[in-house]
């Protein structure tokens, strides 16, 4: 059968040493920090015994930015902010059946570093209505992201931190040991829900500190000692 159209190129991220990974689906965890979860108004858990379910939403595959890429400032929107995020990236399908926590962390072949960018007038006015605000987080290009490292060379996760510099200014500064989920409980989770297969991304929560952007802000974000991200905000 002819396609009606030309199909789309699939988005593809580089990655560090060489090639690319396409991506399959963007998962993103919301309130993975107990600051930004504080500063979001919603009630952090005191234990890891409190810590109930993690909160999931997605973007579209082709809503990726790569390093280095301008970053338009998108329509319907008067208060877009950033969200500075270790980003997870899948490369095999997970097995059928609850996966243990070795078997979680093997899916993941690599890391990055990404922005979580949320039209947030567009979020609180569709929370506040108790409505889903898929049009606050799910839109063109709101996805910047770095290369990709390969998991064997980022090593240990806990030790390492997140930083997010706008015009040479920190705003966003934190240790992934503050994360609620780490990865492997984020990706355990993710599998009760769906298929997991290998070009999948995961966002993996933000700090606090989220604040807007205008035109012209350059951003630097990175992970510290492995990689970083790059771009401008182009009206």
């Amino acid at each position: 059968m002819t396609d009606l159209f030309p199909a789309p190129p699939v988005p593809r991220v580089p990655v560090r040493g060489g090639g690319t990974f396409p991506v399959r689906r963007i998962f993103c965890v919301g309130r993975n920090f107990a600051d930004h979860a504080r500063e979001m108004g919603a009630t952090a858990p005191a234990s890891r015994d409190e810590r109930g379910q993690p909160t999931f939403f997605h973007k579209p595959a082709d809503a990726i930015v790569v390093d280095g890429t301008d970053v338009p400032y998108p329509p319907g929107t008067r208060d877009l902010h950033h969200e500075v995020e270790l980003v997870a990236a899948l490369g095999h399908d997970a097995p059928a059946g609850p996966l243990d926590a070795a078997q979680a962390q093997a899916l993941v072949i690599a890391y990055g570093v990404g922005l979580d960018l949320t039209r947030r007038d567009l979020q609180g006015a569709a929370k506040a209505k108790g409505l889903p605000w898929d049009t606050g987080k799910g839109f063109d290009h709101s996805a910047p992201i770095s290369e990709l490292v390969p998991a064997a060379e980022v090593g240990e996760l806990a030790p390492r931190t997140l930083t997010l510099a706008i015009n040479d200014q920190v705003r966003q500064h934190s240790a992934l040991s503050n994360l609620i989920w780490d990865v492997p409980e984020i990706v355990q989770e993710l599998s009760r829900l769906y298929a997991l297969k290998a070009g999948d991304l995961i966002f993996m929560g933000t700090p606090a500190g989220v604040a807007a952007l205008l035109p012209g802000d350059r951003f630097t974000a990175s992970l510290d000692g492995v990689v970083e991200l790059r771009g401008t905000i182009v009206g």
